[in-house]
């Protein structure tokens, strides 16, 4: 074939690709919209994403599975799912078109495949939707209130009814409120819409009223005064940390549970996917999602245990600088902290380590932890220096978490990387909270040494943490095919 032939090929492959997109696009927001059906591909999001976006995507899922995932392929799995009756559903059409292909794969055409693959969805039971209050309204407020909007679809799972902040709600300060929410100099414009009503006191984020309500004392509101009821709120502010101070969320009108986004004391500290199944939703009012390193380290921490088994390790995290370190020199409560956050790396302490044994209580007293906070504002790395009793190898250990990365429980929280480039701005926006760095590992020669690096976006991943574990406790999930 001449080369202008074979250049004229190229680009009707590519038109009818980019076509296909298209799409694909449609249909995965037909299914969102019309019956509540997300689709994913590999755990990454797909919805408002650009043709581009979802072309590089199923670039990403071939080359992690070792097999050519295809959009053509893609879209004809989407049109059989959109043939059939589903329940509210999150399905992964990466995984589905990666089994298709499979050499096991005896359907004689895609409505079979999809009906066999997805049956047990006919057994998921009715969702009641929850009503959601923010209490807090900083970085992970606002992330959880874009996510939660963006993800609302027809507000079957949870739905952001109010946000409680302190102080006075003047206009000038809702408008702040306002662009604050929409603009944000490290995760980009929010891709919906954000306006005020000065008259009704609220947010309007998508078309759709989120109240702002101004209080000082959580146990003073009364939040059916708002239409809201049996609410889950999400206390993202940091001031309270033990069961007694988080109790005061429980005596106001209209309030059912309570999430921290931190650890907390004498209430269940969760890393959703490794150990909510200890919890039943309705044993407890008040649950921690622990902090966004614990959700982190921990996926892969209890991968390695249960398959090679922890005899002791030190964990070192290297932090993104956070909203309590100061921007130039001056006092500070802790240590180190008061100098200037964006000019040095600074060490601190951090509970990550302890945090672990309340999700792994097999791992009490085999960690140490310490953190290094540097002059970046989000994205950060956990550096696992482990002694393991089984002996292993760099590509047996990789093999293993790729594994689980790809199938089980930890399929949301494990992203593995093929990357020799990455680098921490490549991992800001990506909603697992542990990214497996597999060019990077080091496995000492006896084998019984290894070294992990674990990239995270501490604050979209642990707000994705935050809202998997919400789903949980209100009792919203749906069903799920990963």
């Amino acid at each position: 074939m001449s080369p202008t032939k074979s250049y004229e090929k190229e680009l009707a492959f590519q038109a009818d690709r980019r076509k296909a997109t298209t799409e694909f696009i449609k249909i995965i927001s037909d299914l969102w919209y019309d019956k509540a059906i997300e689709i994913v591909l590999f755990k990454n999001q797909v919805i408002d994403k650009n043709v581009s976006d979802i072309i590089n995507l199923h670039e990403y899922a071939g080359e992690f599975v070792q097999k050519p995932i295809s959009i053509f392929d893609s879209v004809e799995l989407l049109h059989a799912i959109n043939g059939i009756l589903l329940p509210p559903s999150k399905i992964d059409i990466g995984k589905l078109t990666y089994e298709y292909h499979s050499d096991d794969n005896n359907y004689p055409d895609a409505k079979s495949f999809i009906l066999d693959k997805l049956k047990d969805a006919k057994t998921t039971k009715a969702i009641e939707p929850k009503d959601v209050v923010l209490y807090g309204f900083g970085r992970i407020g606002r992330l959880l209130a874009r996510e939660l909007l963006a993800k609302t679809g027809k507000g079957n799972q949870l739905r952001l009814r109010a946000i409680v902040t302190r102080g006075q709600l003047t206009p000038e300060i809702l408008e702040k409120r306002a662009t604050l929410l929409k603009t944000d100099s490290v995760h980009g414009q929010f891709t919906g819409t954000v306006d005020y009503d000065l008259k009704k006191k609220s947010l309007l984020i998508n078309g759709t009223t989120v109240h702002m309500i101004t209080s000082d004392r959580p146990e003073d509101i009364d939040y059916t005064k708002f239409g809201i009821k049996d609410a889950l709120i999400i206390d993202n502010t940091g001031a309270f940390r033990d069961k007694k101070s988080l109790e005061r969320h429980l005596k106001a009108s209209g309030a059912g549970k309570v999430l921290l986004t931190a650890p907390g004391k004498e209430i269940p500290n969760i890393v959703h996917g490794v150990n909510q199944y200890e919890f039943e939703p309705d044993a407890n009012k008040i649950y921690s999602a622990a902090s966004c390193t614990t959700n982190a380290i921990t996926p892969i921490l209890k991968v390695v245990d249960d398959s090679l088994g922890i005899k002791k390790g030190h964990l070192e995290t290297i932090h993104a600088y956070t909203n309590d370190q100061n921007l130039v020199d001056n006092l500070h409560g802790k240590y180190r902290r008061g100098r200037a956050a964006a000019l040095n790396m600074v060490i601190t302490e951090t509970g990550a380590g302890s945090a672990v044994e309340k999700a792994l209580p097999s791992l009490s007293g085999k960690l140490t932890s310490n953190a290094i906070r540097v002059p970046v504002p989000n994205g950060s790395l956990a550096i696992l220096n482990l002694e393991v009793k089984n002996k292993t190898s760099e590509e047996a250990i990789n093999t293993i978490i790729k594994k689980y990365a790809l199938e089980g429980d930890l399929v949301e929280q494990i992203k593995y990387s093929l990357s020799n480039e990455l680098v921490s701005t490549d991992i800001v926006g990506t909603s697992a909270p542990s990214i497996y760095d597999s060019n990077a590992t080091l496995v000492s020669s006896d084998g019984k040494n290894i070294v992990l690096y674990v990239w995270y976006d501490n604050e979209f991943g642990y707000a994705h943490q935050v809202i998997r574990l919400a789903k949980y406790i209100a009792k919203v999930r749906r069903f799920t095919y990963y």
